[in-house]
């Protein structure tokens, strides 16, 4: 007698019972993964962002980072949700970021480096000049990153660049850039001062 073939190969319908398992699977995986939501979506006071305590973030910088750190005013509803501070070019920088009621990231950089640097760390190698725009009584360089969609406005206040970032709208960016120009200087009590190459956490 011929030998038997394989199990597999003696009837199609036991390949596709077997298969039934695999494809209830599948759906239940797609069902979960459709009820989630990625990302913060049009309304950022509905979703879970993480929390951040921007003004401790900005009176802590203040008093160990070289340069005037300004703490903005902003709407109710931008939910602050990250900081930190990094080395830019030869100095610091000093890092809080919101998320806005459209869902956008916005990002506001307050840095002794000059603005080549601060573009570059903002922005990307990518970014190009995009003209000017005249805020809060300060000259504002647009810059525009194509591949990254990253958008950049720079003002230099002499002691201090700030940099305002982000891929969302130009009037949120207008907001943020009006609100930290009405804010003075903090005035902390200094410790030990930061020096580039030491990047705090948060």
């Amino acid at each position: 007698m011929a030998d038997a073939k394989p199990r597999i190969l003696q009837d199609s319908k036991d390949m596709v019972w077997s298969l039934i398992p695999l494809l209830l699977i599948a759906l239940a995986i797609a069902g979960i993964a459709g009820s989630c939501s990625f990302g913060f979506g049009k309304d950022a006071a509905e979703q879970k962002i993480p929390d951040f305590d921007s003004a401790a973030a900005f009176r802590a910088d203040a008093a160990t980072l070289p340069f005037p750190i300004r703490e903005p005013a902003l709407p109710d509803d931008w939910k602050s949700n990250s900081g930190s501070t990094q080395p830019v070019g030869d100095s610091m920088a000093s890092n809080v970021g919101w998320i806005v009621p459209s869902g956008a990231y916005i990002q506001l950089t307050q840095s002794g480096a000059g603005e080549e640097s601060l573009v570059a760390k903002l922005a990307g190698d990518g970014a190009l000049g995009d003209g000017v725009k005249q805020i809060g009584g300060s000259q504002w360089v647009v810059y525009r990153n194509g591949e990254n969609h990253k958008k950049a406005w720079i003002a230099d206040l002499g002691e201090v660049r700030i940099g305002v970032m982000s891929r969302g709208s130009d009037s949120d960016m207008q907001t943020l850039a009006e609100a930290v120009l009405k804010a003075a200087p903090l005035d902390v009590p200094r410790v030990q001062v930061v020096q580039p190459g030491d990047v705090q956490p948060r």
